[in-house]
């Protein structure tokens, strides 16, 4: 059987540290195991275009793993090739660069390691808000330039107390990045979801549920977006949405690059509606060297936030989901299937939502 793992390259970063497991040279620390059981396992970086590395081997892979930080995507033209592919396994959290309808079609399943990055994105989603209410970034690059101007910092830099913050979703991560903040003495704390809290964990948190994505977006001062990419999803915070939130709020996504439009948020950030942006997350992924997230910046030089998607995959999660990926090898080569309800996508040509009865 051809396993096929798709990471990023780490170059000389991964001699100094073998817990850098989400890359190329130590491939999830699973090689030796993987050819214990008698299968085959390629690892590559390179996967774009019809004559990458990933395009070569897809044809005759009966697993493949990739991750959500250099995601190889699986397109529907991919899985129209792949002619033994089976299982397609996300070595984190977040398998939308997986046509789903297609690996349905094929009976393909999905599966990724759910609980792996919360902690993780948690506490990125805490020290982004820091970063950008206390305008950190042009702090920190005045004073490494050589430069002391504290006027130039200080005009712009605000206390997270005393704020109204709310989170679109409160899964497993918004309700940790609610938990971690409470403690700052916030004014209020709400969250926009399709599914309510149960009644004891809102007085539990002191959040208060808005039905209204609008009506939530209009009353807050730090926006937090810890829903999923689907199709609802995809572009929801566009020129329109972005203009009903509170003039000069900070947005914070560490969910996925392509829910925000990336024009509309440099422009927002340019125009003043958004103090703000801070993201962990790009479509694509790596970005190009012209995304306008990269310079974007508000009137008074500040206003950005960027990270290379590192929210989730810190060494600690690479622990959690190297071993979670393994789990579900193990699962798969046994032939027992037993996969953990909560990490299955998409099984037996149906979503898990059906096939387990259950939402993750």
């Amino acid at each position: 059987m051809k396993i096929l793992l798709v990471l990023y390259s780490a170059g000389e970063h991964a001699k100094d540290e073998e817990k850098l497991l989400g890359c190329i040279e130590n491939e999830l620390g699973i090689r030796k195991w993987i050819e214990s059981q008698g299968h085959e396992l390629v690892t590559t970086s390179d996967k774009e275009g019809a004559d990458s590395e990933l395009d070569k081997h897809i044809v005759d892979a009966e697993v493949v793993i990739t991750t959500p930080f250099h995601p190889g995507y699986i397109s529907r033209e991919r899985i129209a090739k792949a002619k033994n592919l089976k299982l397609c396994v996300t070595a984190g959290v977040g398998s939308d660069h997986v046509d789903l309808n297609a690996a349905n079609e094929r009976k393909i399943t999905v599966c990724e390691v759910t609980g792996s990055n919360v902690q993780s994105v948690a506490e990125h989603v805490v020290m982004t808000i820091l970063v950008l209410v206390r305008n950190f970034v042009p702090a920190h690059e005045q004073v490494m330039a050589g430069d002391w101007n504290v006027a130039a910092v200080a005009k712009d830099s605000y206390d997270v107390e005393g704020k109204v913050v709310g989170t679109v979703g409160i899964g497993r991560i918004g309700y940790r990045v609610l938990q971690r903040l409470k403690p700052f003495g916030l004014k209020e704390m709400l969250y926009f979801d399709y599914q309510a809290l149960p009644k004891h964990l809102e007085e539990e948190l002191g959040v208060r549920r808005v039905e209204s994505l609008e009506e939530m977006l209009a009353q807050c001062d730090i926006v937090t977006i810890n829903c999923p990419l689907h199709e609802s999803t995809k572009g929801l915070f566009n020129k329109e949405l972005i203009s009903k939130m509170k003039k000069g709020a900070w947005l914070v996504n560490t969910a996925r690059g392509a829910i925000c439009v990336e024009q509309d948020v440099a422009d927002a950030v340019a125009s003043g509606q958004l103090r703000g942006y801070g993201g962990d997350v790009w479509f694509p992924q790596p970005a190009p060297k012209d995304h306008p997230w990269r310079t974007m910046r508000n009137k008074y030089g500040a206003g950005n936030a960027m990270t290379p998607h590192i929210s989730g995959t810190s060494l600690d999660a690479q622990m959690r989901y190297a071993e979670g990926t393994k789990n579900i090898l193990d699962s798969y080569f046994s032939g027992r299937f037993d996969y953990r309800p909560e990490d299955v996508i998409v099984i037996n040509g149906d979503y898990a939502t059906k096939a387990y009865g259950q939402r993750k």
